[in-house]
């Protein structure tokens, strides 16, 4: 499963590590997924989203019915 969230579409960051002794390194600064269960009314049912916190605190601004409505308006399959 790759590391992106369903919402805000946020991916893995790339750049170099700098060591002390300015040896470059790759590596990816990784998003803060969760895994979150919500409950939509309309549908009596729960929903299972993998989501940055970032992702949370929107759903938590302006309600799962009108993210999920967004979500499928692009074609993503709930």
């Amino acid at each position: 499963m790759s590391a992106v969230c369903q919402v805000t579409g946020a991916k893995p960051g790339y750049g170099k590590r700098v060591s002390h002794s300015h040896v470059r390194t790759s590596r990816r600064w990784e998003p803060n997924l969760q895994r979150r269960r919500y409950w939509l009314p309309s549908e009596k049912r729960w929903i299972r989203l993998r989501v940055s916190t970032t992702g949370i605190k929107i759903i938590d601004r302006r309600g799962i019915e009108s993210v999920v409505a967004e979500l499928r308006g692009k074609g993503v399959r709930i």
